[in-house]
């Protein structure tokens, strides 16, 4: 749930950041409709997926070697850091050889990993990280910390709610390592012109939060994975 002003870390407590936290202060009931739905709708997920991911998992160990889950730092609600649930779809010692985000060509990904991608069955494991509390359903992409440390003052807006497996910036930048992939510096790129664009939609995500609208991107983040184009 939403912790009051004063209890939020000094970093949030910014005129920048105020105006979200006010909207979000409004809608404390339907706050707490959408953690009712992560902790119902995960928990059924995890039953139901638990036979496919296992399958996965074997496949992606026949694969190639290295771990199952790729377990990257990344950062959720008022900076915390958790580790990730992600099958891995490069090779184990990807982060050594190249940067945080993939690229379309990048050479790191295993060919169990390029199908995994295509379909974002890679994320599958998230429920985990749902059930735990580190993730929702909806929410802005829980970024590595090295890009979440050079955020503007407003993009730290973002950390007032969970992490989420997609958000309206998820279905409009879902090739989004295509857009990488002529990049001479992948990081640079990113960071300066990629994440700010995301951030537009995260944003405006707050401002206009509802847990009807939750719903609605999950819908229409089913429909980008089966090929819908958004605008």
């Amino acid at each position: 749930m939403l912790r009051r002003w004063d209890a939020l870390p000094v970093f949030l407590r910014t005129p920048e950041v105020r105006p979200y936290w006010e909207i979000l202060d409004k809608k404390r009931w339907q706050l707490f409709l959408k953690r009712v739905f992560d902790l119902v709708v995960a928990f059924i997920l995890l039953i139901i997926l638990a036979l496919p991911m296992l399958i996965l998992a074997i496949w992606i160990k026949i694969d190639s070697e290295g771990p199952v889950f790729y377990r990257q730092v990344r950062v959720t609600t008022y900076g915390k850091h958790f580790r990730i649930h992600k099958f891995r779809t490069m090779v184990s010692n990807a982060e050594k050889l190249g940067t945080a985000v993939t690229v379309g060509n990048d050479s790191r990904i295993t060919k169990v990993g390029s199908k995994l991608r295509k379909l974002r069955l890679d994320e599958l494991p998230q429920v985990i990280d749902v059930l735990s509390g580190n993730m929702s359903f909806v929410g802005t992409r829980p970024e590595a910390v090295k890009y979440v440390e050079k955020y503007k003052p407003e993009f730290f807006a973002t950390l007032l709610l969970p992490a989420g497996i997609t958000s309206e910036a998820s279905i409009r930048y879902k090739d989004e390592d295509k857009l990488l992939n002529e990049a001479s510096d992948v990081d640079f790129v990113y960071q300066n012109e990629v994440l700010p664009e995301k951030m537009k939609w995260n944003l405006e995500s707050i401002r206009k939060f509802s847990f009807f609208r939750d719903i609605m991107t999950m819908i229409r983040t089913v429909a980008a994975v089966l090929g819908k184009e958004y605008r």
